[in-house]
């Protein structure tokens, strides 16, 4: 048997898993956990299946039982082959406690991924890098140089087959082009529980303003700066009596722990997109 996981969205009817589970059980597949959530909004329903299937069908075998399935509901459906190691490129400029919180969660096995590059508009990580065997690419960006370097990213996605780009405290702005290009496959940590503090020094401005709660998004990045479709968030309580440097150590954990669930939860096919808002499957 080897592990498939079956994600998929349509309009709401009724016998939707009845469908689906009945076209599963006549392969011999075992179901071991089942998600669904019907948005009475948008009256969308989404559906997450960790099956067990025989190796006589693999991801594309089980998409070609379930085509006719798919076509009757006109589903946005895919299967994932779960025993294969995802692949992620890190983009991380000065700042790198975020990235090495995600080195040591796939270190210890928490994370199951592959980290095929990590890409820095310094050089300050590569050490880490070369420490960890990983490929490290330094590519300053300038305004005369950005859609070249945009393009050598692009290029890095197609020569190592990534399926996520993880941008770990990456303070360069990606184009709407790039965004849109890799909508979905891209998922951004931003220091604030809500984008409320934009541009430099972020907890040196919530500290000046006296705020009590601090906090971390991570999210799929859009042409929208800092407002795409909201994963994970975390917020932790703060008094009057911290310094901006303790606002920014208690910034530093939230932020680390945000992105390292976000990924993992993206990793293991339990987002999905729904508009302009995230289903997600814990």
């Amino acid at each position: 048997m080897q592990t498939h996981i079956l994600t998929l969205s349509c309009d709401d009817k009724p016998g939707i898993v009845a469908a689906v589970t009945t076209e599963l059980a006549g392969i011999g597949a075992n179901i071991a956990e089942s998600n669904q959530f019907w948005d009475r909004e948008s009256n969308r329903f989404f559906l997450r299946i960790a099956m067990d299937a025989p190796k006589t069908h693999d991801r594309e075998a089980i998409e070609r039982v379930l085509r006719p399935v798919s076509d009757r509901f006109d589903m946005r459906l895919s299967v994932a082959d779960a025993t294969r190691k995802p692949r992620v490129i890190i983009m991380v400029s000065k700042f790198d406690h975020a990235m090495l919180h995600l080195l040591y969660q796939i270190r210890v096995g928490w994370l199951d991924a592959e980290v095929v590059a990590i890409v820095s508009n310094h050089e300050a990580s590569r050490a880490t890098a070369e420490a960890s065997g990983i490929p490290y690419h330094c590519w300053p960006v300038t305004k005369a140089n950005k859609d070249e370097q945009e393009g050598k990213l692009l290029g890095l996605v197609r020569d190592t087959g990534a399926d996520l780009v993880v941008l770990a405290r990456y303070m360069q702005v990606l184009s709407d082009t790039l965004a849109k290009r890799l909508y979905g496959r891209v998922i951004n940590i931003h220091h604030s529980f809500l984008p409320s503090f934009k541009g430099a020094r972020p907890y040196h401005q919530a500290h000046l303003r006296g705020v009590k709660l601090i906090g971390a998004t991570a999210h799929f990045v859009t042409p929208d700066l800092d407002e795409g479709p909201i994963i994970e968030q975390e917020t932790e309580r703060v008094n009057h009596a911290m310094s901006a440097e303790d606002f920014v150590a208690v910034g530093r954990d939230i932020e680390s722990r945000v992105l390292a669930r976000a990924v993992k939860l993206h990793l293991e096919h339990r987002v999905m997109l729904n508009g302009h808002r995230t289903v997600v499957f814990g």
